[in-house]
C-alpha cells in the first residue's frame, strides 16, 4: 500500500475549505446573512435640487439606501438634479439600469415619479414627501404628518421666547412645506389659550396662508436674510422650513448670538435631527421637527428585494413614530420641567385625537 503524500493531504485540505468557503452564507457589512440577490439588487434614489448632502430631506434618504446597503446587501446610487428638468432624464437613467427599486425626493417629482410608474408598470418607486390619490400600484408613497411634531414645536418655542415673537419661512409655498408651519402656528396659538399669553407667529399668517418665502431650497445666502430680518422683527426662536437654505438661517442666529449673548436666538431645525445632521450649529438648537425619511426609505427597499412590496400610501405619524420632536441635547437642562411635562402630555393628547394641529381650532388671541 501507498503512503499518501503530505502534499496530498495539503490538497485535500485546501479543496475542502475552498468548498466550505464558496457555500458559506454571504454577510452583509453589518453582518447580517446576506438575502439571496441582494448583492445585484440596485437601489436609486432621485434628489430634489438640494443635492444629496442637504442636511435634510435628499440626505434622510440617501441614509436610508446606505442603511439597506449595510442591513441587507443591495447596491445603492443616487443620480443629482441640479433643476426641475433634471427630474424626467434622471428617473429615466435608473429605469434604464433596471434599478429595482426608485426613490425620488420630494414634492415636485410627483408628477414626473406618477409618469414614469404608469409608463412602466413593472418598475417599482417610492416617493417621498408625495401621495397619490388614487394610489399606484407600483409606487409606495411616503408622507408624513409633521403638523403634529411642528404642533410640539411650536409649544415649545412660545414657552422659550422671550421677546413674546417667533418666526418661520420657507422654501416654497408647497402643501409639504406649509403643513410645518401651519403646525408650528397652531402650538404657538395652543401655548397662548392654554397660559393666557400672546406670542406672535412671524412670518407666516395661518389664516391667509400667506408668508415669506425664499423660493428654493439652495440659496443659503437667502435663508440669512430672510432670518435677519424675522431677528430684526423680534423673533427670538425661528424655524426654517426649507432645506439647505436652513444652513443660512443658521449661519444668521449664530452670528447674532455671538453679536448680542445677552439676547438669544434659538433655531429650530426639520426633517432630520439638526444636532447631528448640521452638527456647526447644533449649540443653537432647541429642538427638530423630524421626519421618519430613513426609516421607511429603507423599508421599501427591504420590501422590494424580499418580494412584499405594495404600492400605497403610507403617513407617518406621532403615533407609529414617522414624526417627533428630537431630545434637547444641550438645552435640555435649560428648557422649564413644566414646558417639558407639557409637551409630553399635549403629544397624547395628540396621539388620542382629544387635541387638533389645525391652526383653525386657535383664534388668535
Amino acid at each position: 500500500m501507498r503512503k499518501t503524500s503530505l502534499f496530498s493531504i495539503a490538497a485535500v485540505v485546501v479543496c475542502a475549505f475552498v468548498v466550505l468557503v464558496s457555500c458559506a452564507p454571504k454577510k452583509t457589512a453589518s453582518g447580517a446573512v446576506m438575502i439571496k440577490g441582494a448583492d445585484s439588487f440596485i437601489a436609486g434614489e432621485v434628489t430634489d435640487t438640494g443635492g444629496i448632502d442637504d442636511r435634510s430631506f435628499n440626505a434622510s434618504a440617501w441614509k436610508g439606501l446606505q442603511n439597506a446597503q449595510a442591513n441587507l446587501g443591495v447596491q445603492v446610487q443616487y443620480l443629482g438634479s441640479a433643476n426641475q428638468s433634471d427630474y424626467a432624464p434622471n428617473i429615466q437613467q435608473f429605469v434604464t439600469k433596471k434599478a429595482n427599486i426608485i426613490v425620488t425626493v420630494g414634492f415636485l417629482m410627483g408628477d414626473d415619479t406618477a409618469k414614469a410608474a404608469k409608463d412602466n408598470p413593472n418598475q417599482k418607486f417610492a416617493i417621498v414627501d408625495y401621495a397619490y390619490d388614487p394610489a399606484l400600484p407600483n409606487v409606495l408613497a411616503l408622507t408624513y404628518q409633521t403638523d403634529q411634531a411642528a404642533f410640539l414645536a411650536g409649544y415649545l418655542a412660545a414657552g422659550m421666547s422671550k421677546t413674546g415673537k417667533v418666526g418661520s419661512f420657507g422654501g416654497m409655498n408647497i402643501p409639504t412645506v406649509t403643513i410645518f408651519m401651519n403646525g408650528f402656528a397652531a402650538g404657538v396659538r395652543y401655548y397662548d389659550q392654554k397660559n393666557k399669553a400672546k406670542v406672535q407667529v412671524l412670518g407666516w399668517d395661518s389664516d391667509k396662508a400667506a408668508g415669506t418665502f425664499t423660493n428654493d431650497f439652495t440659496n443659503q445666502a437667502k435663508g440669512k436674510t430672510v432670518t435677519d430680518a424675522l431677528i430684526n422683527q423680534g423673533a427670538d426662536v425661528v424655524l426654517p422650513v426649507a432645506g439647505s437654505v436652513g444652513l443660512g438661517a443658521a449661519a444668521a442666529v449664530q452670528q447674532h448670538n455671538q453679536a448680542s449673548p445677552d439676547k438669544p436666538v434659538y433655531l429650530i431645525w426639520v426633517d432630520t435631527d439638526g444636532y447631528i445632521s448640521a452638527p456647526q450649529y447644533g449649540s443653537l438648537l432647541l429642538t427638530s421637527v423630524m421626519k421618519g425619511i430613513g426609516a421607511s426609505v429603507e423599508e421599501a427597499t427591504t420590501e422590494a428585494l424580499k418580494g412584499t412590496f405594495k404600492g400605497g400610501n403610507y403617513s407617518g405619524t406621532l403615533a407609529n413614530k414617522g414624526v417627533d420632536i428630537a431630545p434637547y441635547h444641550d438645552y435640555d437642562s435649560k428648557i422649564p420641567a413644566q414646558l417639558k411635562a407639557d409637551i409630553e402630555t399635549i403629544k397624547a393628547g395628540i396621539i388620542a385625537g382629544s387635541i387638533s394641529v389645525d391652526p383653525k381650532s386657535y383664534p388668535k388671541p
